[in-house]
């Protein structure tokens, strides 16, 4: 990233913060710039949550650790980040028609992780996401052993969470991602 771009990000993820403050009460954004010129290396990122459609911004605070934690809030599940099946294992077991890749490899590239159930949940309560489309998640190995993998929408205005088979895709399903920095 040049400096010029690192610039450019900081100023969006400013506005996106200022603009949905219900995200993250009691946070500041100079809290968060601060964390962030700390931990410049995660800033890359950040600007790959940005460019394949993720919007991603402050979602919570872990006072443990200090961390503060992204996630992906794109009102769909992000578009640079769909058709992919689970994880390489199911990548490989397609015979016919594979996708481009995989969710969990992609998210590893980007330095992030899928969000887990009980993340997704707590997205789901900051608004309405997924509403059209749906969004892998970080699912438990027991499930994923037998073949399966999680996913998750809303519909109805009900957050839902199913299976699929791990080498499925589909072109309106992608993956949310969480950063703690």
């Amino acid at each position: 990233m040049t400096t010029k771009q690192a610039e450019e990000l900081l100023g969006v993820l400013k506005t996106r913060f200022e603009q949905h403050l219900q995200r993250h009460p009691g946070l500041t954004w100079a809290e968060v710039q601060t964390r962030l010129e700390a931990h410049v290396s995660k800033l890359r990122s950040l600007w790959e949550m940005e460019a394949t459609g993720g919007e991603p911004d402050v979602v919570g605070y872990d006072a443990s650790s200090g961390e503060i934690l992204f996630f992906d809030c794109s009102p769909e599940s992000p578009t640079g980040r769909r058709s992919l099946c689970y994880d390489r294992a199911a990548l490989e077991a397609r015979k016919h028609n594979k996708p481009a890749g995989s969710a969990l490899e992609m998210a590893a590239a980007m330095g992030i992780e899928l969000l887990t159930e009980a993340q997704y949940r707590a997205l789901q309560q900051l608004g309405r996401f997924d509403t059209k489309t749906s969004s892998w998640l970080k699912t438990p190995d027991p499930i994923r052993k037998q073949g399966g993998a999680l996913f998750g929408d809303r519909r109805y205005d009900h957050v839902f969470v199913y299976h699929n088979g791990a080498d499925a895709y589909y072109a309106a399903r992608g993956f949310r991602g969480c950063l703690r920095i």
